[in-house]
């Protein structure tokens, strides 16, 4: 892999772009979108020279998934790729307050994020007994919703090296000779952690006890499968968003797994919103099936920015949820947005379907 930082530039809007070709409103992830983007200036223009060449922060969330509440946390990480320096925890510490001055909700009680994070985990220990599910879901996480302010110099190396990692140690799917070029060392991570995170609902279900039951399940069903979704549409990418002639000149190129990393370091500077839009934007008659699912979405977004509805879903039990006519409207949306996905990952005018039937399922 060439030591050089690989230059990432800020695609057009797909959302922007499916909104005009659907014609249809999304007010709740335009709204969001636009609490996001104002919070993080507002986070940026308070940094005053926080951040340094090793040193970056990272959000993630809601907040870098563009889909900001006024309920929601700010999670944010200190990420260091650089010597180890005893003022990386003053930068910690000051990060916490200008969170807390914005009057911003921190970081879960999980505890993964609002500290410092280490390039070398992340990096370095991927599988095996040492990669802990807090050091999955940071590595992750910075692929498919993380979103940089201050700084972005050790964002981006940590970034292209994670990439590097999985397609280097995977690069027979590169060669000329493969009937699909899907990164599964990549994909088979993605997978993982979204079984991670559905094992882990039924953990804190039972830890909780019953806390926050409804909300945690609502967005497992979507915000949470949003993620995964986005991740197997960008390991599907090199067949559905690239074309023919551009996909066989990557693979044809001086270094082919540079250009991969290229390729989707472009894919994952997208929110999980605008990587699915990118993908019904290609194709004409996945138009339906997008009008279903970012309406869906539209109005599960809109529960979570109605703060009376929220408050109701993080105090509702369990036993209350079969009555309770808010919960079973949700419910309802969520159905849709999974129809959706399915007629998404099972279309085979894309080629999808065959995607998902051989990387998906087995």
């Amino acid at each position: 892999m060439p030591p050089q930082q690989l230059p990432i530039f800020e695609p057009p809007s797909e959302l922007d772009r499916l909104r005009e070709t659907l014609g249809i409103d999304l007010p709740n992830i335009d709204g969001a979108r636009a609490e996001a983007n104002a919070f993080r200036q507002r986070l940026e223009s308070a940094l005053d020279g926080l951040t340094s060449e090793d040193t970056s922060i990272a959000l993630f969330g809601s907040l870098a998934r563009d889909e900001f509440t006024s309920g929601s946390d700010v999670d944010w990480t200190v990420l260091i790729d650089g010597i180890a320096n005893p003022k990386h925890l003053d930068v910690a510490r000051e990060m916490e307050c200008i969170v807390e001055s914005l009057g911003a909700r921190a970081p879960g009680r999980e505890k993964i994020f609002g500290k410092l994070a280490f390039s070398h985990e992340i990096i370095h220990q991927i599988g095996g007994e040492d990669d802990t599910n807090s050091n999955t879901t940071k590595r992750v996480l910075l692929l498919l919703e993380s979103a940089p302010i201050g700084r972005r110099d050790a964002f981006n190396r940590v970034l292209d090296s994670i990439l590097s990692r999985y397609i280097i140690e995977d690069a027979r799917f590169l060669q000329e000779s493969a009937q699909f070029h899907v990164p599964r060392f990549l994909l088979n991570d993605f997978a993982r952690y979204w079984r991670t995170m559905a094992v882990d609902f039924a953990y804190k279900r039972r830890t909780r006890a019953r806390e926050g039951f409804a909300i945690r399940n609502i967005k497992l069903r979507m915000s949470r499968k949003l993620i995964f979704v986005s991740g197997l549409l960008a390991c599907f990418s090199g067949h559905i968003l690239l074309a023919a002639p551009e996909l066989s000149a990557l693979i044809s190129s001086a270094n082919p797994p540079y250009e991969f990393v290229r390729h989707l370091r472009r894919v994952f500077a997208q929110t999980p919103l605008e990587i699915v839009a990118s993908i019904i934007n290609c194709h004409a008659h996945l138009r339906p099936v997008g009008a279903q699912l970012f309406t869906a979405y539209d109005a599960f977004l809109g529960v979570l920015r109605d703060d009376q509805k929220r408050a109701h879903l993080e105090n509702l039990q369990p036993e209350a949820q079969n009555g309770d006519s808010m919960y079973q409207e949700i419910r309802n949306v969520s159905h849709e947005f999974r129809d959706a996905v399915l007629t998404l990952f099972f279309d085979e005018g894309t080629g999808l379907s065959q995607l998902t039937r051989m990387y998906g399922i087995f």
